[in-house]
């Protein structure tokens, strides 16, 4: 049998890594499925009311990396099913209970021994970088170096491209005439034209969902909605995304045309920038910035109103275009454009 040489021995590692790019690209975020395990754990009381939640053991019977746990935490937290207090990590439930030091143990999360999925390696850098690149997307078009991307986080360049890829695949990344990786600035102009392909294609992709979608799925989002409506302005940046999430991802996924949803997928930088800038770098906004039009959309697919689902989602994104653009001109005009090795 031939033995492979360093340089086809890359070769196949990038091409396993293509393929598991691909599939990743379909699959929920690791975070995601944490947060479901940890959730269902909490609310059928295997994991009991004041356990102390640390990330080092979760993400070692997940056989994760302390990343997406910490993500998923967060997004626990801003649902109020756990709640930091005077020590390390968080407790199960509402703050004030009487801390328990309980081990964790693969039954409590329902694991029998398998990983959640296999933790890709592009995944502990990848939110780092996003919300890099999403903030110099609204200065100018920037080149991204492959190979510093890899130096600066010790990583292998394949792993680097992975998370390029997949950069691209949401429309923050491009190529330019010579191959090079690009940022691509989220202008007026490409706002503008993102939503219009939004609002022409995604009311659409409503109406197919809405004809697939779980009846609990649907109420469970809406019931989700209206318990942050009554926390607001006091939302974490991660409820809010997950919000963004549910309806224009989570709910559109279960359309049944696949090249309509794929189109879709190039306009999802406009859902990256409000995830980073929404509360972070931009301050959350006075009023309600879009809840109350989510609950009217998913009322009307409750309801099975499909033809008023439709027209309300449209008009959410048409009232979302401009405060977009307002908020991208806020964040040039008050933002530091971060300064990167694998950036030029």
């Amino acid at each position: 049998m031939p033995t492979l040489t360093m340089e086809s021995e890359e070769t196949l590692n990038e091409s396993r890594s293509a393929e598991d790019g691909v599939d990743a690209s379909r699959q929920a975020p690791l975070y995601a499925l944490i947060t479901e395990r940890l959730r269902k754990a909490i609310a059928e009381g295997s994991i009991e009311e004041g356990t102390v939640i640390l990330e080092g053991p979760v993400a070692e019977l997940m056989r994760s990396t302390r990343t997406p746990v910490r993500q998923a935490l967060h997004e626990l937290e801003s649902e109020g099913l756990v709640s930091r207090f005077d020590g390390r990590g968080y407790l199960a439930g509402p703050a004030g209970a009487e801390p328990k030091r309980i081990a964790l143990s693969a039954a409590m999360l329902g694991i029998d021994g398998a990983p959640v999925r296999k933790t890709l390696g592009w995944e502990a850098i990848y939110d780092e970088v996003e919300r890099n690149v999403v903030h110099l997307s609204v200065f100018d078009a920037f080149r991204v170096n492959e190979l510093e991307l890899a130096r600066h986080f010790g990583v292998g360049r394949v792993v680097a491209r992975d998370v390029l890829l997949h950069l691209e695949r949401l429309g923050l990344l491009g190529k330019d005439e010579r191959q090079r990786w690009v940022v691509t600035p989220l202008d007026a102009n490409r706002i503008n034209h993102l939503y219009e392909l939004r609002w022409l294609l995604e009311p659409v992709a409503l109406r197919g969902a809405a004809n697939h979608a779980v009846d609990s799925e649907v109420e469970a989002m809406a019931t989700h909605l209206r318990r942050v409506m009554k926390s607001y302005p006091k939302v974490s940046a991660a409820a809010m995304d997950k919000l963004e999430h549910d309806l224009h991802v989570s709910l559109l996924s279960h359309c049944p045309n696949t090249d309509l949803l794929q189109s879709l997928e190039r306009t999802r930088s406009i859902l990256t920038l409000s995830k980073h800038v929404l509360g972070a770098t931009a301050p959350m906004p006075k009023s309600d910035p879009f809840m109350s039009e989510h609950l009217s959309v998913l009322t009307a697919v409750a309801e099975g109103d499909l033809g008023q689902a439709e027209a309300q989602l449209r008009t959410h994104l048409e009232n979302s275009c401009e405060k977009v653009i307002q908020r991208v001109e806020q964040v040039r005009n008050t933002y530091t454009k971060p300064e990167l090795t694998y950036i030029s």
